[in-house]
This record gives C-alpha cells, structure tokens and sequence, in this order.
C-alpha cells in the first residue's frame, strides 16, 4: 500500500529519488537512455500528441475553425492513437519525436499489449492519475499498467 510520502503531485514538482535518481529502486539507470523520462520530454510529447489529435479530428470533422472541432471529438482521437500506438510500437509520435518509449516494468523490450494500453491510455485521458506521481516519477497511469516511460537517447 502506497503511502502519502510515496505520492505527489504536480505541485510537488517533479518528485526526488534519494536513493540516486528516478527509476533507480526499478532497477533502471539514473540517466541516459533506459531511463526514466523526465517531466519536460513527457509534457511535450503530450503537446505533440494532443496537436496531432486535434488535427486528425478537425479533418475528420469536416474543416471550418479549429476552434470549433467538438472537444469530444479530440480526445476521442487522441485516445485511440495513444491505444494503438503504445500498444503496437510502444509510444505515441510525442514520444518517439522525443526520445521516449512504453515498457513492460522488467521486460527488455517487447509490445505493451493491449489490455496494458488500454489502462494506461484510460487512465491518461482522466488526467489526474497522470498527474500524480510515485517517489520514482512515474504517474498513476503508469503503476496501473505496469509500464514505463523510458529515454531511447
């Protein structure tokens, strides 16, 4: 059971390991590649991905205004190319153009899957879980999944 010390938040900034690094209890590296992602490349790639998915819809909402793409209809899409990407090739476009990856915790490599995409794509579209982090760095979304968002570079 998770304690209050364990949990944060946004607030908090982004939590500290004393133990030498984010990631390092999971037996990840503190830096590099095969760590864990740090809050800027995570905040932009969900920009990235979220300006995709507004695009995506306002094609296929039939044009006019940016402005006026139903709100329904963006998160629809943004839900389902994060579904089928992270379960597919393991990351959304946000994160590959930033040097991000979804893993299995304790798997090498390998697909996420697709029950572990779906709990984590879930729960990332409800916002608050993604929001709440562990000692470690990794938001709800994450521990509910079993996965990891990892530095490729």
């Amino acid at each position: 059971m998770a304690s209050r010390e364990d949990l944060g938040s946004w607030l908090d900034g982004t939590p500290r390991d004393p133990d030498g690094g984010h990631g390092v209890r999971l037996g990840l590296p503190a830096q590099g590649p095969g760590s864990l992602a740090t809050l800027g490349p995570r905040v932009g790639g969900l920009v990235v991905d979220w300006v995709v998915a507004t695009l995506v819809a306002y094609v296929l909402t039939g044009g006019g205004s940016l402005l006026e793409v139903p709100p329904g209809w963006q998160l629809g899409v943004f839900a389902g190319m994060t579904f089928l990407l992270v379960a597919t090739v393991g990351g959304t476009l946000g994160h590959r153009l930033l040097g991000m990856q979804v893993r299995v915790l304790g798997a090498p490599r390998g697909a996420v899957g697709l029950w572990r995409a779906a709990v984590r794509t879930v729960l990332l579209c409800l916002v608050i879980p993604a929001v709440v982090w562990d000692r470690d760095g990794r938001g709800v979304h994450d521990r509910a999944a079993g996965t990891v968002l990892l530095r490729t570079r």
